[in-house]
């Protein structure tokens, strides 16, 4: 089962985050991406694909510098109900700390190839229609032969050249530190202040 990895992680009488199921209908090419501050603060990007929302751990977050590689490890699927999760998983829970809905969108695959072949074959090239992300990108598995469970994680995230493409673009400046759900940033989430806007 696709999320039977994601529910055994977690305690759903304890944590806010949806138990969900698998969906065939209704955000079949969604992404989003969220501001995660756990253990240690990272970007969760995740593409809606059969059902489920696929999702690698960015730690540096994306970008829109074509000229940088980052990091993507795969982690378990999630549900889609999970693209509109923002709070606080509490303490003593897998992946303890506040969540951001950092970016949120459509995205179409390239190459007229679906993006559950993409994936099996191990390089996956989207184009996003997001808030902040837009443009083509590509997430491309490092160790296509690998044997060991860590090394099949192991993915980059890049940006590719075109009318998007942004120098030096950080995922952490101000302009771009707001969640798009509600306007709020990882401090503001966490104290439980209101939105600062209705929902996008």
């Amino acid at each position: 089962m696709p999320l039977e990895e994601y529910q055994k992680k977690r305690n759903f009488r304890t944590t806010s985050e949806p138990a969900g199921r698998i969906r065939r209908s209704g955000r079949d090419q969604a992404f989003v991406v969220q501001k995660h501050d756990a253990s240690h603060l990272h970007y969760d990007f995740r593409l809606a694909i059969n059902g489920v929302l696929v999702s690698w751990a960015v730690p540096k977050g994306p970008t829109l510098d074509a000229s940088v590689k980052r990091f993507a490890t795969m982690t378990e699927d999630h549900p889609l109900e999970y693209a509109d999760f923002e709070g606080i998983i509490p303490e003593g829970e897998y992946g303890a700390g506040t969540v951001m809905v950092w970016d949120h969108g459509t995205y179409e695959t390239e190459e007229n190839m679906p993006a559950e072949e993409q994936l099996a074959r191990g390089e996956v090239k989207i184009i996003l229609r997001g808030k902040k992300l837009r443009g083509g990108f590509v997430l491309v598995h490092m160790g296509r032969r690998a044997t060991k469970p860590r090394e099949k994680s192991r993915w980059l995230l890049i940006k590719r050249k075109d009318k998007y493409a942004r120098r030096s673009w950080n995922p952490e400046d101000d302009a771009v530190s707001r969640s798009v759900l509600t306007g709020r940033t990882l401090d503001e989430i966490e104290s439980g202040r209101p939105s600062r806007r209705r929902a996008a």
